[in-house]
């Protein structure tokens, strides 16, 4: 029985802890995913905190644009000459010809949960120069010379991930490096890391870690969802204050108070040695409620360090993401000088971009956990989401429990054209949700200026789990309708997905748009690396569910493996042999567009022209994908567990087990009485568990968390500090 008289003495006790704790540079407890309220405003007159532009006449942040200009003038020329070399290079070029315009380049890594954050991973490993197989191949370089990385969904775990980590080497960040590193623990899943009993003591210890951020939250009257503890989840694993060791206690706070607005602090940030980082997310009309994928026609947002914007014509406009939270009309706070601060935690940003809850449920089944689950994703996670929701449903305040609620800074501005102009609130979901799974829009806004855009493809889009080109076409589509004022055109495609299959390019790298009519180029120059079989013909085992939440040591390090072999090897027509002269082919894609900058326009050299002519597509002459044969399509496990493996081992020891299958049915006869009597006491100690956990009279979960420290910060090695309010 519940006892509503103790709850106000609760959450009295909770804001009194919370308030407590310093709002600055505090990472020691999990409360300070809470955000400051009544914060003073800055001086609107001299430091506005709504920046609006128009289509026509578009800028992007100062201090985004003045980070470019630094990264470009002291790190970029280094990097391509470390790349390219200096003189005449295996690609032809005399580097020194091109007077420093080098292109401008960008990365997007799309959506796709854990497979894309995996994919994206693999692959970027085979664009650092860092890594020595990638650079002795020629591929190691690229990922030095991008200007901005853009991610959605599950590529913003790992855009989020490489910077609050401090720029690590992919190997380090994911796998751990057996000194100050342990890894994404993608062995422990995100909804129920100690297996599928959800009433276990471990997941009891992780489920109120996550809900009691949340109640934290709450009680500073700012409405939640269950993408708060979804943020919470995707914290423990991306972020740097979690490790194997503390991971089930409240020993740290789990990067509960580093934020996004923080990342200039990042030392290798301030060193301008990383791109500029942008996630995206969509958004819902407020009030509509949809569940189904949304129109082009809502509103695309980004988030950087500087703020929350659009560059959709319809909006055009951008927030000091700083005082995300606050509450605006005609951009001032409505609570008079009171501004919001700390609401950007970066696993909020990274649940934001990846909130694909609407799609999933109908409210009337939130409750009914018992049986119900969430579309898609396993028993066990799915148990585990509805659990969290249901517990913090009743726990706390919320509006839309579907998506990501954020106090709309936007009211009162562009009434003629943005649909939630009149609206106190942002619903924000999953940046895939109008099925633009790649995250291009900020790639290719006009006032960015991009030449080359790198796409990372580790979208999900037929039987198998590859991509069949339908993310891209969708982008090309909005791009065309909507975008025309306030981004460059997509470059020329397949129309259609069965156009993209047939071509083969779904399965092999290839450039778009290499060969523009304009000048300047109308359209950027599209790299595109799609999540494609082995070329050897080996087992694939990167083509994953995109709601699989957990992956063991060893997926993990083959998944990697084969995807880090598939980016530094290209392909060989009709072949199941790596490319030679790929990493050149890479460089000639790369600096094809540096050839333009220059008067009079350089000659594209006779090794580019080759590499064009393998890797480009040309929607006059199309390839095949009769030019990839041998590849094997169907995703092979490979650490099977559960009647796959046991269905292996019965095989294999049939005739060994016929002979104690009497003796287990004699061991079963005997057994069954007391297995019953266990099961109903196993029942009523549960029930007391949770009770003891969630109950009022126990505020802050005190039997479960009194022995926890938590006044002091978790100390990280220097390159991993903590990066607060």
């Amino acid at each position: 029985m519940r006892c509503p008289r103790r709850r106000p003495l609760r959450n009295a006790l909770l804001s009194l802890i919370a308030s407590s704790i310093p709002p600055v540079y505090s990472q020691g407890n999990v409360t300070d995913y809470a955000p400051a309220t009544n914060v003073q405003c800055p001086d609107i007159s001299t430091a506005p905190l709504i920046r609006v532009f128009t289509p026509q006449n578009q800028s992007i942040h100062p201090q985004e644009a003045e980070y470019i200009t630094r990264r470009t003038q002291d790190v970029l020329p280094g990097a391509w000459a470390d790349w390219l070399g200096t003189g005449v290079g295996g690609h032809g070029y005399n580097i020194a010809d091109f007077q420093g315009n080098f292109p401008k380049v960008g990365m997007a890594i799309p959506g796709g949960g854990l497979r894309s954050a995996m994919y994206g991973a693999g692959c970027i490993s085979g664009l650092d120069a860092r890594d020595e197989a990638a650079k002795n191949a020629g591929t190691g370089g690229l990922l030095q010379v991008a200007s901005y990385l853009a991610g959605l969904s599950g590529g913003s775990w790992i855009t989020g991930s490489l910077m609050f980590n401090n720029w690590p080497k992919i190997s380090d960040m994911v796998l751990g490096n057996g000194n100050d590193m342990d890894g994404w623990l993608l062995e422990l899943s995100l909804a129920t890391p100690d297996g599928i009993n959800i009433f276990s003591n471990k997941n009891q210890e992780y489920f109120g870690s996550l809900l009691w951020s949340v109640r934290a939250k709450a009680d500073t009257g700012i409405d939640t969802s269950i993408t708060d503890p979804w943020a919470r989840m995707i914290s423990f694993h991306f972020l740097n204050q979690t490790n194997r060791k503390n991971f089930f206690t409240n020993d740290s706070a789990h990067g509960a108070g580093q934020l996004w607005s923080k990342i200039p602090q990042i030392p290798a940030y301030q060193q301008h040695q990383t791109p500029f980082p942008i996630v995206v997310a969509d958004s819902r009309p407020v009030g509509s409620n949809l569940t189904t994928a949304l129109s082009f026609d809502p509103i695309v947002y980004e988030i950087s360090p500087m703020e929350i914007a659009s560059y959709d014509p319809n909006l055009s406009a951008g927030m000091n993401l700083t005082y995300a939270g606050t509450h605006l009309s005609n951009g001032r706070s409505i609570n008079g000088s009171a501004c919001v601060t700390g609401f950007d935690q970066a696993g909020f940003v990274m649940g934001t971009s990846a909130s694909l809850f609407n799609i999933m449920y109908s409210i009337q089944q939130l409750f009914d956990f018992a049986r119900n689950k969430l579309s898609s994703f396993s028993n066990g996670d799915g148990a585990g989401l509805l659990y969290i929701l249901s517990r913090q449903l009743r726990e706390v305040r919320t509006r839309a429990d579907d998506v990501a609620n954020w106090p709309s800074p936007f009211n009162g501005l562009r009434n003629e054209t943005f649909e939630d102009s009149d609206k106190n609130w942002l619903e924000l979901i999953d940046g895939s949700s109008n099925k633009e799974n790649i995250p291009y829009s900020p790639l290719f806004v006009r006032a960015r200026a991009l030449d080359v855009i790198v796409t990372i493809e580790g979208t999900s889009s037929d039987s198998n789990n590859w991509p069949n080109g339908s993310a891209v076409i969708q982008s090309q589509e909005r791009l065309a309708r909507l975008l025309l004022q306030s981004h460059q055109q997509f470059p020329p495609i397949p129309p259609t997905a069965e156009a993209f299959i047939e071509a083969g390019v779904n399965a092999r790298p290839t450039f778009f748009g290499c060969d523009p009519k304009q000048s300047p180029p109308e359209f950027p120059l599209v790299i595109y690396l799609p999540n494609s079989p082995p070329i050897n013909g080996d087992d694939p085992v990167s083509n994953t569910n995109t709601f699989k939440l957990a992956y063991t040591r060893k997926h993990q390090e083959l998944f990697l493996s084969q995807v880090h072999t598939n980016t530094i090897s290209g392909f060989t027509p009709n072949a199941n042999t790596p490319d030679p002269n790929y990493g050149i082919c890479l460089q000639c894609a790369a600096i094809d567009r540096a050839r333009l900058k220059v008067s009079p326009p350089i000659s594209r050299s006779a090794i580019c022209d080759q590499c064009f002519q393998q890797y480009c597509y040309d929607p006059l002459n199309p390839p095949s994908k009769l030019e990839l044969p041998g590849r094997k399509y169907v995703f092979v496990d490979p650490d099977p567990v559960g009647i796959s493996k046991i269905e292996g081992f019965l095989s294999k020891n049939k005739f060994a087990l016929i002979g104690a299958f009497a003796g287990l049915v004699v061991f079963l006869a005997l057994s069954i009485a007391g297995l019953l009597f266990w099961k109903k006491r196993q029942t009523q100690q549960r029930y007391k568990r949770v009770q003891s956990m969630h109950a009022d009279d126990v505020p802050l979960f005190r039997s479960r968390y009194s022995d926890h420290p938590r006044g002091e910060s978790y100390e990280l090695p220097n390159h991993r500090g903590p990066l607060g309010r």
